[in-house]
């Protein structure tokens, strides 16, 4: 879902297959009879949740009927799974015809293998219709390697009706005011978060955070540079997250739960069980999916500031979802994904809250207002990154994921932490 380039996972689309479609022609191959040849794209997509899963079923068969030599095939997978399959399928030297991407340093890393197919000169008439920042994570040393479907950020979803119980007036503004918060849930006999243990990417938010708000963006961006994690403002951030850990918030039996699952970090906030969690702009979609939903009592507010940090409480963290096209594949895999970017069809999915405005003169169509403060929150940013698991190398973005899980979990130090994704990021 987060689904974690500007991405989401959770609403992020994607077309994949070990290149279905054929070769890499200029213009589709032609039948006997002087037709397009016939031509099967294999579609995998994230979107396992409405209005999503939908949507995406619909774009398929309207393009189906637009080109009739098309057949797309379609497969639905949850984050964890995708991220799996994918990773396998590129590392035999493969890439699907068109896929989701978060961007960022996985895209770039499937770029330098020569897996993506340049795009550049495909879309430069429609480039200008998007905004500055969704194409960001897609394009490297001038050249369009993916088109941006969705664009979001990391925020605090939460339970208005938990937070008065607990004698909370208003959302916190500072972390020392969230911690103190979370004490006050507790003894209002509330679960202050809930927490999707089990798959590790939700973790890394918190670290992320904090680590932004004490550094401020450019650390974040330094360390990649240097390759060097081992310094005071992210070994802060690990502390700062032990100091959470150490209040005991998350739910029992957190560290073996998932996502959207029926019992997992989504429901118990949808269902009541829990006051809040950190999750990206699909986090809406999902709780209704996975639970009976907040309705009204469903609230939003950005990631508190650290006092004393760099950090702006108006840098956002997150990022979007993409569709990238593999190298060899044909060219309806191309149209395909301009296709689903018309602003006539990418806006009835932001209207139905699947996604974000990409297109320049999208906003109007956000009609959700909890979507719309994230829209709005957006809009206002200082400044912006990538969920480290996408900025980063792959290996980086695992180490980050897994040593921030055991630092959750209390196996790992806030120094320990930062010295394992270090000695990862030395080794790339």
């Amino acid at each position: 879902m987060r689904g974690r380039g500007f991405l989401l996972i959770a609403t992020a689309v994607l077309v994949a297959g070990c290149g279905g479609g054929g070769g890499g022609a200029a213009e589709p191959k032609q039948s006997q009879a002087g037709s397009p040849a016939k031509v099967t794209l294999e579609l995998w997509h994230l979107s396992t949740t409405e209005p999503m899963k939908t949507i995406m079923a619909e774009r398929a068969k309207e393009f189906e009927a637009k080109h009739p030599n098309v057949t797309i095939k379609a497969t639905v997978l949850e984050n964890e799974a995708y991220k799996s399959k994918i990773t396998t399928l590129t590392q035999s030297g493969k890439a699907p015809d068109v896929f989701a991407t978060w961007g960022g340093g996985v895209l770039k890393q499937q770029i330098d293998a020569d897996l993506v197919k340049d795009l550049s000169a495909d879309v430069a008439p429609i480039l200008g219709g998007f905004t500055k920042a969704s194409l960001a994570a897609y394009q490297f040393d001038g050249k369009t390697y993916g088109l941006p479907t969705d664009i979001g950020m990391v925020g605090f979803w939460y339970n208005k009706k938990l937070f008065a119980k607990a004698g909370i007036q208003q959302p916190p503004a500072t972390w020392a005011e969230f911690l103190d918060d979370v004490k006050k849930l507790k003894a209002a006999g509330t679960t202050p978060i809930a927490l999707a243990g089990k798959e590790k990417w939700p973790g890394h938010y918190y670290w992320a955070y904090l680590a932004m708000r004490i550094g401020g963006v450019p650390a974040l961006q330094q360390a990649a540079t240097d390759k060097n994690f081992s310094t005071p403002d992210f070994v802060a951030a690990g502390q700062q997250l032990k100091a959470l850990a150490d209040l005991q918030p998350f739910q029992k039996g957190f560290l073996g739960a998932g996502y959207s699952t029926p019992d997992g970090q989504s429901a118990s906030v949808s269902n009541g069980k829990a006051a809040m969690e950190l999750m990206g702009q699909w986090a809406p979609a999902v709780q209704k999916s996975s639970g009976k939903g907040l309705g009204d009592d469903l609230g939003f507010f950005p990631f508190p500031a650290v006092d004393g940090g760099k950090g702006a409480i108006t840098d956002a963290f997150g990022g979007g979802g993409g569709l990238a096209v593999g190298a060899d594949a044909p060219p309806e895999a191309v149209e395909f994904v301009k296709f689903f970017d018309e602003m006539a069809n990418h806006s009835r999915a932001v209207e139905k809250g699947g996604v974000l405005p990409v297109l320049q003169g999208e906003e109007s169509a956000v009609k959700d207002p909890n979507l719309k403060v994230v829209a709005e929150s957006l809009a206002k940013a200082t400044g912006f990154q990538l969920y480290l698991d996408q900025a980063y190398p792959p290996a980086v973005g695992a180490e980050v994921n897994d040593s921030v899980a055991q630092l959750i979990a209390g196996t790992k130090t806030p120094q320990q932490v930062a010295d394992a994704v270090t000695e990862v990021a030395k080794s790339e």
